[in-house]
């Protein structure tokens, strides 16, 4: 027979799904139902291999419930809008829209050739109007239902993008397409009232028991929920209008230790004071030129400027702590101000530091491990609030608490002497949704001088994008756009002028699963198919979407309950999440960045210390690992250019060659670096595309590697050898079916064998079922060789053989559709029922025990589970190498350990 050509087999077998509607999904109320959704793609252009292991994954659990039974809905669409695209567009001289279509027709085929078991029929992109126009409809039904608002807020903006950008776009205070440094700005923007449901999604995450622990805990730290104290200082000569300052701190057990207080610089007392004060106007615009992420304020040099400005401690009146405007305090967190305790916070003691200021302790360690205090030039103590310390100047008198307990007894002793109220509050923000550009959905409302802010009429929507936009100049083109942007008032007919922003992209990503249900119903949801689809069973994506994108979508899923588009029971949207671990590789490069090498361009503190010169080349230059001949040698990796190895005439396949090669490469620019293995990065071009993995080996090798080398929660790297086991490994198997289907009528070990299947069938059903693919890969890998050994008949090896392609299939859909159609098969093996292990086969009747003779294995028996120990030792001793061993005389010692081993002592 000829040898397995994937190459043919593959689109065969793709286009005979086509045709059969295999993967439509069907409504039937006969069968149970599941709903698998891998978080869909942003059309970027090319898929890499790590797309393959996300997509598989979720390819893997779909056909295991079709084969189990069950309706099954696995959908494909594209996170369409977005930034990129707009650049794209300046960069090249096209239309966004183009661009995202073009990439979408691209990533399609690509996912075609992949053998993906989704329904296309459901399939849309989130920049097409009918999608767009139902969640402008579903705007205007949260604003009805008092869900959006508008209001002014500081924002990050870009100021060469001219964009708000959200906190997770900004990277080192630099946006993280245009690398400028990011402002804060003040302007009206749309809000969502995720605030409203801190607590309800706080709560409802114990109700997830199918999401990982890390993310659920990832949420409720975003979530935040807390219990501090609210109170006033009151302030000593008091500007007009300003009589105190309110606080809101999470630790009022560190009152006492108070040495500043800090308000935002844009918090209303500091607004006016700069009014007046040139300096603070210059400080505090300078101030606005950071982003708003904590994370980059924290990393950011503590700055302050002294307002002059004292406040009464609420315990003493003759206890006055300075006013200063602190470049790490946000309107947006709190009340804008704060108290510092320089003993218990680091942030707080850089600053005192900087502007001598006291540090005072109110606690320290029960047990004393030498440190310094930190008023004696030792680092803030800021100990877990479960420890328990000694409160040096406490609320419950100096006694050995926990913070915990001291926050207890701090807040209960501010309340009955009338300082202040306990108070919880969450640390989620409402979701500003303003965006200031033309690739995303249009906020459907007109700004009317005689009504107000209208809604636009549903039957108006969509409000489509105007096409006819140019990007010369940089900014919103929607704002330079008179006839789109000026429009009738819905309300009175008047001249009006529509909302320029449009929404930030996590909106649209924020119920795509909803509309899966029914991607053509003329509401954006239909509720029968709702109730029926939803939820979604098995939610699939990368743990870096762990906190907003899926924060986002639980809220919207309560929004669209409440106005009738969800089901209740949808309020959760997905019942079960898995965070895959992504695919690495090695990144070649001119440059080397040193150990702990993490993608940033940072300058080393010891570039002497590198193995090789810190610049290869005064320009950074990648290369994909196509182009290079990568190799191992005395312990290192290295890498040689495949063009300069050819101009060279050196040998690919010599290693010594190869190592030649790199040594003059080394004072050149033609040098290559290997940076150990890494996340896929197209900047870094370490991606491998599974195009050429597919031209070169088929898909199934792909989906069998990504599956196969780790636990899917973790990185697995991506090598051409691994690639090139798991093709022959496949080529191995279709030779075993073959093998199967000409075996002689008659042969031994039938019930052995089919034990062995009943066997695997069991173990690979538990490891889909719980996620452990790579184990079930593991356990077809074993019976693989036990079906290659077996001298059973031609039927009992058929059987075998067919049921190993029926496990196969979720991972190798062709060469099991292959495997299956050279065996007998009825049909397509992706509608063929999973394979059912006997109970009964699966008891072990027998057990094969190794027999060692003066501490060497010699031989084994298999005997009956339950013989005696007297009957397993006749059997050893009646063994040809026992009988060999003891030359006609008796054994001094022999010792049967049940199920185990027999050794014999001679």
């Amino acid at each position: 027979m000829p040898r397995y050509d994937a190459s043919k087999s593959e689109p065969f077998w793709q286009d005979a799904w086509a045709r059969s509607g295999t993967f439509t999904a069907r409504r039937d109320d006969a069968k149970p139902k599941y709903y698998v959704l891998e978080m869909f793609p942003y059309p970027s252009g090319n898929l890499h291999i790590g797309h393959v292991r996300n997509y598989a994954m979720g390819d893997v659990v779909a056909r295991y419930k079709l084969a189990t039974g069950h309706a099954v809905l696995h959908p494909m669409g594209w996170d369409a809008f977005g930034l990129p695209a707009e650049n794209a567009a300046m960069e090249r001289g096209i239309h966004p829209e183009g661009w995202t279509r073009d990439n979408i027709a691209n990533m399609k085929a690509q996912f075609a050739r992949l053998g993906l078991s989704l329904d296309w029929s459901r399939e849309f992109a989130t920049c097409d109007p009918d999608y767009y126009g139902h969640q402008q409809s579903m705007f205007i039904d949260f604003l009805e239902k008092g869900l959006v608002y508008r209001k002014n807020a500081v924002v990050n903006w870009d100021p060469v993008d001219m964009t708000v950008l959200a906190n997770e776009q900004v990277e080192d205070g630099r946006g993280w397409r245009s690398g400028a440094l990011v402002e804060r700005r003040e302007l009206t923007q749309w809000f969502f009232k995720i605030s409203d449901y801190s607590d309800e999604l706080l709560s409802a995450l114990d109700t997830l028991d199918n999401w990982p622990e890390k993310v659920k805990t990832m949420q409720a730290n975003w979530i935040g929920k807390s219990r501090g104290l609210q109170f006033a200082f009151g302030l000593v000569d008091a500007p007009e209008g300003h009589d105190r300052i309110e606080v809101y701190t999470t630790r009022p057990d560190t009152l006492l230790g108070a040495s500043f207080v800090g308000i935002s610089p844009d918090h209303p007392l500091a607004r006016q004071l700069e009014q007046d004060n040139p300096d603070l106007a210059a400080f505090s615009a300078e101030c606005r030129k950071m982003g708003t992420a904590e994370e980059d304020l924290e990393k950011a040099e503590k700055r302050g400027f002294d307002t002059g400005l004292r406040v009464r401690h609420p315990f003493d009146t003759a206890w006055e702590l300075p006013v200063y405007v602190a470049n790490f305090i946000l309107m947006d967190y709190g009340t804008g101000a704060i108290f510092g305790c320089p003993a218990h916070d680091a942030r707080d003691l850089e600053f005192a530091r900087k502007y001598g200021l006291p540090v005072v302790s109110t606690f320290a360690p029960a047990k004393d491990d030498g440190s310094a205090l930190p008023e004696d030039g030792g680092d803030a103590y800021v100990p877990p609030k479960t420890e328990p310390v000694i409160y040096v100047r406490g609320f419950a008198g100096d006694t050995e608490q926990t913070g915990n307990d001291a926050i207890d007894a701090a807040i209960a002793f501010c309340e009955e002497n009338g300082v202040g109220r306990g108070v919880t509050k969450f640390r989620l923000r409402d979701w500003g949704l303003s965006r200031q550009r033309y690739w995303g959905c249009p906020i459907p409302v007109v700004h009317c001088d005689a009504c107000g802010v209208v809604p636009e009429r549903k039957e108006n929507l969509p409000v489509r994008l105007p096409e006819d936009v140019s990007f010369d100049i940089p900014g919103n083109p929607l704002d330079r756009h008179p006839t789109w942007r000026d429009t009738p008032c819905p309300a009175c007919g008047k001249p009006a002028r529509r909302e320029t922003d449009t929404m930030d992209t996590f909106v649209d990503s924020s119920w795509y699963y909803a509309r899966f249900t029914s991607p053509g119903a003329a509401t954006p949801t239909d509720p029968d198919e709702a109730a029926y689809w939803m939820n979604v069973d098995q939610y699939i994506g990368g743990v870096e979407h762990a906190i907003l994108h899926l924060l986002y979508s639980r809220f919207f899923a309560r929004a669209m309950n409440e106005c009738g588009h969800l089901p209740d029971k949808a309020r959760e949207p997905f019942d079960a999440l898995f965070t895959q671990g992504m695919v690495t590789h090695e990144i070649y490069t001119n440059k080397l960045f040193g150990p702990g090498y993490s993608g940033k361009k940072t300058i080393p503190t010891n570039p002497e210390a590198s193995e090789k010169a810190w610049i290869r080349s005064s320009v950074e230059k990648f290369f994909f690992p196509e182009d290079v001949v990568s190799f191992s040698h005395e312990g290192k990796r290295m890498a040689v250019l495949k063009d300069t190895l050819e101009a060279a005439g050196r040998d690919p396949q010599n290693i010594e060659d190869l190592v030649d090669q790199e040594r003059e490469d080394e004072e050149t620019e033609l040098g290559v670096l290997v940076i150990p293995s890494a996340k896929m990065s197209k900047s870094k071009k370490n991606v491998v595309d599974p195009g050429t993995i597919i031209d070169q080996y088929g898909a199934d090798t792909a989906r069998w590697f990504v599956l196969s080398d780790s636990p899917p929660e973790r990185d697995v790297e991506w090598t051409a050898a691994g690639a090139e086991a798991a093709s022959k490994h496949l080529g191995r198997v279709w030779r075993i079916a073959e093998a199967a289907s000409d075996a002689p009528d008659t042969g031994k070990g039938d019930d052995a064998l089919l034990r062995e299947m009943h066997k695997a069938i069991h173990d690979v059903t538990m490891g889909i079922e719980s996620f452990g693919f790579n184990t079930s890969v593991a356990r077809l890998y074993a019976f693989a060789n036990v079906l290659q050994k077996s001298q059973a008949g031609r039927a009992a090896r058929t059987q075998a053989a067919r049921t190993m392609a029926q496990l196969m299939s979720p991972m190798t859909p062709h060469l099991s559709e292959e495997i299956w159609r050279l065996l007998g098969g009825e049909g397509l093996i992706a509608n063929a029922p999973w394979p059912q292990a006997d109970p009964a086969m699966l008891v072990e009747d027998e057990v094969t025990l190794p027999i060692q003779v003066n501490g060497k294995r010699r031989a084994e028996i298999t005997v009956p589970k339950e013989m005696s120990k007297e009957d397993v030792e006749a059997r050893a001793l009646a063994t040809d190498a026992v009988q060999k061993a003891l030359q006609g005389g008796s054994p001094k010692k022999v010792i049967v350990v049940p199920g185990r081993i027999v050794n014999v002592v001679v």
